[in-house]
């Protein structure tokens, strides 16, 4: 299929599937995707989208940046823009606690789940210790792997109190998501970022080379009352996440 058959509006663009830069963004993700636009080749200009999608250059220009945000687009001055031959790089900011699913869909990105483990367990002592858990309590855990678009990005490992998540079965998609429909979503966060070098378990999984690069976070999420809600432990790609945080100058 050519660029031009595949970007042809009527095969994608929805009256009601959102802003019209989103769903570009998404229609020409798919297209790194699915191969129609290989890596390091150029990418039609604007123009030519704009006349092949009847979308104005700015709704063109939008979706580019925002994929040249996510690193799946490089932009080079004088030579236009070229499908990137590497990760997509992601920024993920450390001033705002969301869901892996809330961040992906801001993104126009689809995110998916491939589930390693769910149910109800004997805590670890790392588990008893974060979670403040009497030493005979059970645990609900979930620990999945996570993917952006079909690529592998995360692998998560959430353990929460039995009274805040009763029945891990219950979720689905986004664990954060049920914890608000119960009225227990986590108001704040203490996060700890570490590099590391991928086991080989946990390379296979993220489709790295074994010691590849990698960033473990742990998290320690609160109830507005102050009690803990979630201990997450996960893996990140090194080559995908970059995270960003804005610091202010603190004056006396």
């Amino acid at each position: 299929m050519s660029v031009a058959e595949f970007l042809a509006p009527e095969n994608w663009l929805l009256t009601d599937g959102g802003p019209r830069y989103v769903q570009l963004r998404k229609r020409l993700s798919d297209g790194v995707e699915q191969g129609v636009l290989q890596p390091g080749s150029p990418l039609p200009p604007e123009r030519e989208i704009a006349n092949i999608t009847d979308l104005s250059r700015v709704t063109v220009r939008k979706a580019i940046q925002a994929l040249a945000d996510d690193g799946v687009i490089i932009q080079k001055q004088g030579s236009g823009s070229f499908v990137s031959s590497q990760t997509p790089q992601i920024e993920q900011s450390l001033s705002r606690l969301t869901s892996f699913s809330e961040d992906m869909s801001r993104r126009g990105m689809s995110s998916a789940s491939q589930w390693l483990e769910r149910g109800l367990f004997m805590p670890s002592p790392d588990e008893v210790l974060a979670l403040a858990l009497a030493p005979d309590a059970s645990v609900a855990r979930l620990a999945r792997l996570r993917t952006a678009d079909g690529q592998p990005m995360a692998i998560e490992r959430a353990s929460l109190p039995t009274d805040i998540l009763p029945n891990p079965l219950i979720v689905e998609t986004s664990l954060y998501e049920v914890l608000e429909a119960s009225g227990l979503l986590p108001v704040r966060a203490l996060q700890k970022i570490s590099a590391i070098n991928l086991g080989t378990q946990d390379a296979m999984l993220l489709q790295v080379e074994p010691r590849a690069a990698g960033l473990r976070i742990e998290r320690t999420s609160y109830l507005a009352d102050g009690r803990v809600a979630e201990f997450t432990q996960s893996i990140y790609r090194g080559d995908a996440y970059n995270f960003v945080a804005e610091l202010r100058l603190a004056r006396e």
